[in-house]
């Protein structure tokens, strides 16, 4: 008994020290311009095998070896910050209504369902737990959580993992200074820029001038010159760029399915690598995950 005891913790503490050079990686690869590895951003976890807005789905990203996840906020009622996308829990949990209109016990007393609709043993997480468990392990990318800013920054402070977690938003500098100036230079702010609208330059251009972030996420419904042009701008700049392959409008046609359902890879996923991405987007992180290692872009 003892010698499997013993056995056991031998394990854990393989599977630790592997998991910290695993970030090691990852935090290189995110902040040396050099390296030549592609991110994969896993959206909304690990969704399609685990429970949406779940832990597990996140422990798949992490297993798998995906190098950062996508998650969305919400507030309780009584102030915590939980995991969810929608603006009710209807789809995703055993109740209705909107995360506020709950204390985050009587959440926790509820359950998520799974992608067919079906109850399962697993609860909302708080953001809290979330970053605990991705701690030393993998990067995380809050996509709907600008309106917690400055809340998400406290938890990040808490949980020592402020340089670990991406916060983004589709607003201009100017804005975002002002909201949220206090925190903004204190974590990893990167604007999302949606390159077919006219006012995409000007607000490439108050980022450069005022705060040069380290990645912009752009979003494009076409693969016009122009489009191609804003991209190269970005690029040119040192920026990172981190593009979605969700589907054809945010990337110009050059998604998931696309590379998926269609077999064509390299007019997806390798034309958005072609165009100095360096963080992908996807909901197939597994296939991604393949398509880049046989190219030598992932470690």
């Amino acid at each position: 008994m003892k010698r499997i005891i013993s056995l056991s913790i031998l394990l854990t503490v393989f599977l630790a020290a592997f998991a910290q050079g695993r970030f090691k990686e990852i935090e290189k690869c995110f902040n040396e311009p050099a390296s030549q590895s592609i991110l994969i951003v896993s959206h909304r976890a690990d969704w399609r095998n685990a429970p949406e807005n779940s832990l597990q789905a996140i422990q798949n990203c992490i297993d798998m070896g995906a190098d950062m996840v996508e998650i969305d906020l919400k507030k309780t009622k009584d102030g915590h910050l939980v995991l969810m996308h929608d603006k009710t829990i209807n789809r995703t949990m055993t109740g209705t209504g909107s995360p506020d209109e709950y204390t985050l016990a009587e959440l926790k007393a509820m359950r998520l369902r799974n992608g067919a609709g079906i109850k399962t043993r697993h609860q909302i997480p708080t953001f809290e737990e979330v970053m605990n468990l991705c701690k030393g392990k993998i990067m995380v990318n809050v996509d709907k959580g600008y309106d917690y800013f400055k809340d998400a920054y406290e938890v990040l402070k808490k949980t020592g993992t402020v340089d670990q977690c991406i916060m983004k938003a589709s607003l201009p500098y100017e804005r975002v200074k002002a909201e949220n100036g206090e925190v903004l230079d204190k974590m990893i702010f990167m604007p999302v820029v949606q390159l077919h609208k006219e006012s995409a330059e000007a607000t490439i251009d108050g980022y450069l001038e005022h705060m040069k972030p380290q990645a912009f996420e752009l979003v494009f419904n076409n693969d016009s010159p122009e489009v191609q042009r804003l991209i190269k701008k970005v690029r040119d700049s040192g920026a990172k760029i981190f593009i979605n392959s969700l589907w054809p409008e945010l990337c110009g046609g050059h998604d998931d399915d696309r590379a998926v359902e269609l077999h064509q890879p390299d007019e997806s996923w390798g034309w958005i690598i072609d165009q100095g991405a360096k963080l992908i987007q996807t909901d197939r992180p597994a296939l991604l995950l393949q398509y880049l290692k046989e190219k030598k872009l992932h470690e």
